[in-house]
């Protein structure tokens, strides 16, 4: 129909073209009427020629029609593009700020926007048009209004710019290219997030520091109406924009997305050619700076006076209008913000930090202009939102670049370092969010500052920061856990979540925990905000012992329940008494009880409390079994779900109490295992069973398959027997489910259970698990056959613990399976092979005389010796390289194995020899020399030209330990030269006559001083002091090499044996001998020297040690 009025409305008359034009519109935008190619062509065609042939007053009418025709459909034009977006293109024309009509201008704009929007599946506008787009668009931003130009269409112009500029980014945008786009360029737009604030009128910067430096000089006098250059003003080098919300009208294009690889190539021309310095962007009618010229405070100018909002303006008319229209300029701008935001790595956005957040509350001068300017002095509620939104965006994922932040040392007279300028500014950050929490009074504004809030906190590293930032942000969110808004609740818990979960425990959160609480939220100090007597209107209707407060209700009982721990379980638990928002519809999983997300998120802060602070909660360890019990009672499976979190957190805080090496204070006291098994017997109850077999919701059944998992082994052993018996029966059940998730999760709490003393001997239990798991190895999910894997390493390390009667119980034909899965699975994936042959290496171990002697066994054997060696020399990563290490150390531990006589003997040897001194991760070295020395006796390491190809090797490895392409791996040299240094001491020990021309040739050369100065540092006990100091940590590392004292007693055996051979040696082999012996009494005598030059040095009065 559009096609046959197109050829029946003549291009002269002008009326029927402005009718057909709105008809188009009105089909393609509010209509939602799909065209064809063809269709398209055609009427694209017609605009044009239309806007070619006819009187400019019916352009405007014209371009409205296009950008319908265009919406999305930008690639598919490209047949009209030269005559749109050319040198002399119409769109170009009409859209260049030098229009004189700012109506075409507009309407130009919206078909600019449109042309870029791409359409998900549709390719995107071609590069050098995109590139003329955004240039134009961005040449609009940087030009001054008009003098004839309204305010509001300006706004209108500027909106519609920002919008789109917020959208283009969406597309094949690179970092490289964000990088070459001007900063000037780039500002010029965030620089319209102050336009029309009342009392801030701001100029361009002509420079943005990548650095805290000023941002700004000083505005003459002689512009009173000038307020301040901002400090802080604009934004990051080379940034983006991208991804604004849609509008969802193809007219207002200003709202769609769209790709933005055109950003450099206009860049370069639309940044230069135009002088910002003198363009003040709030018209005279919005700056309201006073005339005496104080400086406008950072106290929310709506707050000032009762009718000051962008909805209540009792004068009305057209102030009022345009203030909604700046309040949609920022609003715009903030949106591109927060696009640049999302598509520019954070490592350059912080690279200018100091522009968007302060470090000074500017005392005595004018509040620095940035994001918390806006947060806190906007009017517009959704222009606050929008500046939280992007303060989120910044501190989301800022937790590496925060941690240089400190500010617990002495401050420095000569200068500020980096690391107290950002501390400040984190300080600073605190401040005015508190601030913006108390005088906030739009709910979905209030939400925000809470999201924000909890950005904040979950990135500052406190540890590092004076105590007291938690404090008052602490004692400022409890009311509003009783707030009217639902979503705010939901907030200010998801904030005292992150509260008790950042870098947990903290002293101070642990102190604010430790406080009682109070009977009322309005009598406690410090919590009075604005609208506490709205937040909690409702307070005075709890009464009998229930929490009547966020204090929970604790009066004075520094020994009783957690206060935060009473507040939650009241929330999931108490009936609600009183209506709240209209946000509460929908929301309750009972008529009678608080809202769903609000009981969510309260599980979830018992779930972060528990993890964080489990010595404050162990006291209701019962009370918060019954809670996670009737939350599996309930219907609702997000609540089962939350519910066995809470109690997968219960059973791995108990489990860390018990464990020898838990972070526990002297004065914690462990639950009591009775206790334990009392919690345990009223969980594993009929809801815990049934949320195990609901096969409904599979996540809820892997939820609690780590439920499970989390029992304490001792606790497991006293549970009664049925209990016992049913735990294991599910999890069989569980490992043939047909759902990954679910499947894996069992698979991963029976690898749990195989460790438990009580189960590792059952013979029936070991089997029916480890067939299981051979089951699971085999799975399609990469994911199940990794935690199969984990599950049969853990299986394995209690074979090698096992007594004699279970090895003989246990089933030949089981153990060739296991054998040969876990050598199939060792060319699985990485995640899947760095267990598949820590589980070899054991099997090989647990390999007993009666096994070898079996045919049956010989090609499975060197089969998994093969895989062990090809996984060493390997390109894999390096866990699993260490894995492979540590398994073939573990291998030759078999007295049994036929190691020295065998093919693969050679193999293995000269892989490890090739990995100890070639392999640039120096763990995989430490755990190599470890395999190296595991043999006990001389046949065991093969001919002589085996044993000096060994020697060789660590010798060198040693000689050159000091050399590395990575400075991280320094922390481990200490430990890679005390293991070397034992190595080479327990080969010397195990030396035979036939080996010690080998051992010469490098004891007479140059390498001679290197090694026996390594060897006297080892055996000083100074190398296992650095690896204490530098690498305590690695215990694997530290735990393989024997102590000093043992290598010294090796030494002194070895050089006794040396001389009584060299008594009796003939005279061919002396030689060889007399140069061993003259290194080892060397070595021996240096040790001494320095022993007795120590002892000196501590023997010392201390008057007379060194000042």
């Amino acid at each position: 129909m559009l096609m046959h009025a197109s050829r029946l409305v003549p291009l002269s008359q002008e009326h029927l073209i402005i009718k057909l034009s709105q008809l188009i519109h009105q089909l393609l935008n509010q209509l939602q009427v799909i065209v064809d190619e063809h269709a398209l062509d055609v009427l694209v065609s017609y605009c044009t020629r239309a806007l070619r042939t006819c009187s400019s007053w019916t352009h405007p009418e014209v371009l409205l029609a296009l950008s319908s025709l265009v919406y999305g459909n930008g690639s598919r034009c490209h047949r009209h593009l030269p005559e749109l977006l050319g040198l002399s293109g119409i769109l170009v024309n009409y859209g260049d700020p030098s229009q004189p009509d700012i109506e075409l201008r507009r309407s130009a704009v919206h078909c600019l926007a449109n042309l870029c929007l791409s359409v998900p599946g549709q390719p995107y506008l071609e590069e050098p048009y995109k590139g003329v787009c955004y240039g134009i668009l961005l040449r609009t931003l940087q030009s001054p209004k008009p003098p004839d130009v309204e305010d509001i269409v300006f706004c209108t112009v500027s909106t519609a710019c920002l919008s789109t500029d917020a959208t283009i980014s969406q597309g094949e945008v690179t970092l490289t290219k964000v990088c070459q786009c001007p900063i000037s360029v780039v500002m010029s737009v965030a620089i319209f997030m102050f336009y029309g604030l009342p009392g801030i009128s701001v100029e361009m910067p002509q420079v943005l520091y990548p650095a805290p430096l000023p941002q700004y000089e000083t505005i003459p006098a002689a512009k009173p109406e000038l307020s301040q250059d901002s400090a802080a003003q604009k934004k990051t080098a080379g940034n983006k924009k991208r991804k604004s919300r849609g509008k969802g009208k193809k007219a207002g294009a200003e709202g769609k997305n769209d790709d933005d690889d055109h950003i450099s190539g206009h860049l370069k021309t639309g940044g230069s050619g135009v002088d910002q310095s003198g363009w003040s962007l709030g018209s005279q009618s919005a700056s309201v700076t006073s005339p005496s010229g104080v400086t406008p405070q950072l106290y929310p100018s709506w707050k000032k006076g009762s009718s000051d909002s962008e909805f209540s303006d009792p004068e009305g008319g057209m102030q009022t209008k345009l203030r909604l229209y700046q309040a949609r300029v920022r609003q715009s701008a903030l949106q591109c913000f927060l696009a640049v935001v999302k598509c520019v790595e954070k490592r350059i956005l912080y690279g200018y930090w100091s522009s968007f957040v302060p470090d000074a509350p500017g005392i005595g001068g004018p509040p620095p202009l940035t994001l918390l300017t806006i947060a806190l002095k906007d009017p517009s509620p959704k222009v606050r939102a929008g500046s939280l939104q992007v303060l989120s965006a910044l501190l989301e994922g800022s937790r590496q670049f925060l941690s240089t932040a400190e500010d617990t040392s002495a401050p420095r007279q000569a200068f500020t370092p980096f690391s107290a300028t950002l501390a400040a500014s984190v300080r600073e950050l605190h401040r005015c969010l508190l601030l913006a929490l108390v005088a906030e009074s739009s709910c979905q504004t209030l939400t925000q500052v809470l999201k924000c809030l909890a950005h904040l906190v979950s990135n500052v590293p406190y540890n590092r920061l004076r105590p007291g930032l938690l404090s008052p942000l602490w004692k400022q969110i409890r009311p509003y856990v009783r707030h009217r808004d639902v979503n705010v609740r939901v907030s200010s818990l998801t904030l005292f979540g992150a509260l008790v979960s950042t870098q947990a425990p903290l002293p101070e959160i642990q102190l604010l925990l430790q406080q009682p609480g109070s009977t009322s939220a309005l009598s406690t100090p410090g919590i009075s905000t604005p609208q506490e007597l709205s937040h909690n209107w409702r307070l005075p209707t709890r009464r009998d012992g229930e929490a009547s407060s966020p204090g929970g209700g604790v009066e004075g009982d520094p020994e009783g329940p957690c206060w935060m721990l009473q507040l939650c379980v009241s929330l999931v638990t108490q009936p609600r008494e009183e209506p709240y928002s209209d946000s509460d519809a929908g929301g309750s999983s009972g008529a009678s009880l608080e809202p769903l997300p609000i009981r969510l998120e309260a599980l979830q802060v018992l779930a972060h409390l528990v993890k964080g602070y489990f010595s404050l909660v162990q006291t209701s360890l019962l009370e918060l079994g019954q809670l996670s019990t009737r939350c599996l009672k309930e219907q609702e499976p997000s609540v089962q779900l939350h519910g066995t979190k809470l109690l997968e957190e219960l059973g791995t805080g108990i489990i860390q109490q018990y464990r020898a090496d838990a972070n526990t204070t002297p004065s914690a006291k462990c639950v009591p295992v009775c206790q334990v098994v009392e919690f345990w017997s009223e969980v594993l109850a009929a809801p815990m069973i049934s949320a195990l077999q609901n096969e409904q919701h599979p996540t809820l059944q892997t939820s609690a398959c780590d439920t499970l998992s989390s029992i304490l082994p001792q606790a497991f052993s006293q549970l009664p027997n049925k209990t016992q018996v049913l735990c294991i029966t599910i999890l069989l059940g569980l490992t043939y489910s047909e759902n990954a998730l679910v499947k894996a999760a069992a698979v991963r709490a029976l690898g749990v259970y195989i460790l438990f003393p009580c189960l590792r001997e059952d013979v029936m239990f070991v089997a029916d698990t480890a067939n299981a798991i051979l089951t699971a190895l085999d799975d399609r999910s990469p994911n199940v056959r990794a935690k199969a894997a984990w599950s049969l390493g853990n299986l394995t390390d209690t074979l090698i613990s096992v007594g004699l009667e279970f090895q003989e119980e246990f089933s030949d034909m089981l153990l060739l399976n296991m054998l040969r899965s876990a050598t199939k699975a060792s060319g699985d994936k990485d995640r899947v092979k760095s267990n598949a042959v820590r589980a070899l290496g054991n099997l090989v171990h647990f390999l007993q005389p009666v096994h070898l002697g079996k045919p049956v066994f010989e090609q499975p054997l060197q089969e998994a010796m093969r895989a062990l060696i090809d996984t060493v020399r390997g390109e894999a990563t390096m866990k699993v390289r260490w894995n492979a290490c540590y398994a073939l150390g573990n291998a030759f531990r078999n007295h049994n194995l036929p190691l020295g006589s065998a093919d693969w003997s050679k193999e293995a040897y000269s892989a490890l020899s090739y990995v100890v001194t070639s392999c640039k991760n120096f763990k995989v070295r430490i755990k190599s020399a470890a395999a190296l020395s595991v043999p006990s006796t001389r046949d065991r390491y093969g001919d002589a030209q085996q044993f000096a190809q060994v020697w060789q090797a660590l010798a060198q490895a040693l000689e050159h330990s000091e050399e590395m392409e990575d400075f991280l791996e320094y922390r481990y040299c200490a430990s890679l030269r005390s293991q070397l240094c034992h190595a080479l001491l327990h080969l010397l020990s195990v030396c035979q006559p036939n080996d010690l021309p080998a051992l010469r040739s490098s004891l007479s050369d140059q390498s001679r001083p290197v090694l026996q100065g390594f060897l006297v540092h080892y055996l000083s006990n100074k190398g296992v002091t650095l690896v204490a100091g530098v690498d305590g940590a690695a215990g694997d590392e530290a735990g393989d090499h024997a102590v000093p004292e043992d290598g010294l007693r090796a030494l002194n055996e070895t050089l006794t044996r040396l001389k009584g051979q060299l008594e009796e040696a003939v005279l061919d082999s002396s030689e060889d001998l007399e140069t061993v012996v003259n290194f080892l009494e060397d070595v021996l005598r240096n040790f001494e020297e320095v022993k007795e030059s120590d002892s000196k040095v501590f023997s010392l009065p201390l008057s007379k040690l060194p000042q």
